[in-house]
């Protein structure tokens, strides 16, 4: 996504879309469409820390609401 040559003091911000999943993107850049601030700001490395902690589920929103549909009309399981 960004060169590794980066400045190391560069600003980059935790990104969110609409099915939940996260990228970084630079502080001082509007974010692409679809795309809003999640709230983190700082290093690539901080931001990309962030993620690792948040991030913990990488279906999609809409597969795991599927799958939780799913789940539920078919009912419990028998023993």
């Amino acid at each position: 996504m960004f060169a590794e040559d980066e400045p190391s003091d560069r600003l980059f911000k935790v990104v969110i879309n609409h099915e939940e999943q996260y990228s970084i993107w630079p502080a001082d850049r509007e974010n692409p469409a679809g795309w809003r601030d999640e709230g983190t700001v700082g290093t690539r490395e901080y931001c990309l820390g962030h993620i690792d902690q948040v991030w913990t589920d990488m279906r999609p929103l809409s597969l795991r609401r599927a799958l939780e549909e799913q789940a539920h009309s078919l009912g419990p399981k028998p023993n």
